[in-house]
């Protein structure tokens, strides 16, 4: 197309908005997690994540 270049967009708010919004975004502190405290999501998604880790190790 090469309209791009040259030309300002009329939308003053595409250029300022971020791509992930800022109560979505992490702040870097990690969590601690206590296998006692664990719920059955929380061991399931667990041994998802196991199972998932073991495929790509299987798939090097």
């Amino acid at each position: 197309m090469g309209r791009s270049h040259g030309h300002k967009t009329r939308d003053k708010n595409k250029g300022s908005l971020p791509q992930v919004p800022k109560n979505l975004k992490s702040d870097g502190i990690d969590v601690e997690y206590s296998q006692e405290l664990a719920d059955q999501g929380d061991l399931e998604a667990q041994a998802r994540a196991n199972a998932a880790n073991q495929r790509v190790k299987a798939k090097k």
